[in-house]
């Protein structure tokens, strides 16, 4: 054995210590069970018993509508037919978006949209690594080259009445998932804006504009890089677009979008 492969060694009771400070895989071992224990694995979506943690049962699986292949390069909606090359949709053809590419997990619906109200609205974070592998898988195209992570920011009043930001919270276990850079201040949503709900695509344009700002302690890691916002939903695309604008602006090099969801539509799915 190599001298840089020789495990350290404990001089206290002569055992060699975990590689890089880590607990020895035993002890990890006795904590997961003891930790089963206490709290066993559950669906995420109905609470069913499980074999293992942040995992849906197959009745809820079945249920998710995954976004799949043949796609628009740019919007990430599907396409009905493969070419074998890179397919640009008419609704992006007629109307580009700002940002580069959009890919989504599944559509917005059902267990996917009970899922994310979870997360947002009553403290659900037990998703968090299961929409990261799913995030990595569906955007693994977009993540293989990009730069940096930044997640879509609320503005700071809603941020102190719920306490968190989900896309934060997405990016932030994306980012460990993948081994990652992220900034979670590189935008700053600047201007309080209404809901969005129930809003047309135009209006959400312009409940949009001069929303967000780059922060200036963010320039440095934005300018000339490629950016990969991160979401949990994409509606209209108003939003990310908004954010994608002023990136640009910033000396992007390129901005995609990622979401865990899109909502079926002309823009989203």
């Amino acid at each position: 054995m190599a001298v840089s492969e020789m495990p350290s060694w404990d001089s206290t009771d002569n055992r060699p210590a975990a590689p890089n400070g880590r607990p020895p895989p035993q002890l990890i071992a006795v904590w997961n069970r003891v930790t089963d224990f206490l709290l066993p694995p559950v669906c995420i979506a109905c609470h069913h018993p499980l074999a293992g943690h942040d995992a849906l049962c197959a009745d809820c699986w079945r249920q998710v509508d995954f976004i799949r292949a043949p796609l628009c390069d740019r919007l990430g909606i599907p396409m009905r037919y493969d070419s074998g090359s890179a397919i640009v949709s008419a609704a992006a053809l007629a109307d580009p978006p700002e940002y580069d590419r959009a890919r989504a997990v599944a559509h917005f619906d059902g267990v996917v949209r009970n899922m994310i109200h979870g997360l947002k609205y009553a403290d659900r974070h037990d998703g968090r690594r299961l929409f990261a592998r799913w995030l990595s898988s569906a955007g693994d195209e977009l993540l293989a080259d990009a730069d940096l992570l930044v997640p879509v920011p609320l503005h700071r009043w809603r941020l102190l009445q719920r306490r968190f930001n989900q896309a934060a919270i997405l990016a932030q276990e994306l980012a460990r998932l993948r081994g990652m850079p992220w900034h979670p201040d590189a935008l700053a949503r600047v201007r309080r804006t209404p809901q969005q709900v129930g809003l047309t695509r135009d209006q959400r344009r312009r409940n949009m504009a001069a929303a967000f700002q780059v922060c200036a302690s963010a320039l440095p890691a934005i300018t000339g890089r490629k950016i990969v916002l991160i979401d949990d939903v994409i509606t209209t695309g108003a939003t990310v677009e908004a954010c994608a604008r002023v990136l640009k602006a910033a000396g992007a090099f390129q901005v995609d979008v990622l979401a865990v969801a899109m909502v079926p539509g002309p823009r989203g799915g």
